[in-house]
C-alpha cells in the first residue's frame, strides 16, 4: 500500500472518531453550541489575532479532551464491563479533565469578552 493511501486511511479513521463522538456524546453538542456562539461573538466584537488564537486553542482543548474522555470511557467499558470502583475512578478522572478544560475555556472567554461587552454597553448613548 502506498504512503498516501495509508495517510488517507488514517484521516478516515480520525474523522470516524469525531463523527462517533458527535453522534454519541450529548455534552459535545453543548461544547459545539458554545463554540458557535463564541465564534459569532468574536466576529461581532472584532477580537484581535492573539485573542482568536487563545479562543481557538481553548476550543481545541475542550473538544480534544471530550474525545479523549469518550475513548477512555469506551476502553474502560471494554476491559471492565462489570461495575468496579477503580473503573469508575478512571471514568471520573477522565470526565474531570473535560471539566477543567471547560472551566479554562470559560475563564479565557470571560477575560476576552467581558471587557469588550462592557465597553459596548458603557459607551452606548441612549
Amino acid at each position: 500500500m502506498s504512503f498516501l493511501n495509508e495517510r488517507s486511511r488514517s484521516f478516515k479513521y480520525a474523522f470516524a472518531g469525531i463523527i462517533h463522538t458527535f453522534r454519541t456524546q450529548p455534552n459535545v453538542w453543548i461544547h459545539a453550541l458554545a463554540m458557535i456562539i463564541v465564534v459569532f461573538a468574536g466576529f461581532l466584537l472584532k477580537i484581535s489575532l492573539i485573542e482568536w488564537t487563545l479562543v481557538i486553542i481553548a476550543i481545541g482543548v475542550v473538544i480534544t479532551t471530550e474525545i479523549l474522555n469518550t475513548a477512555i470511557e469506551k476502553l474502560v467499558d471494554l476491559v471492565s464491563p462489570e461495575r468496579q470502583e477503580k473503573a469508575g475512578i478512571v471514568k471520573d478522572l477522565s470526565a474531570a479533565a473535560v471539566l477543567i478544560a471547560s472551566f479554562m475555556a470559560l475563564i479565557i472567554g470571560c477575560i476576552i469578552f467581558i471587557p469588550k461587552i462592557l465597553h459596548v454597553f458603557l459607551t452606548r448613548t441612549f
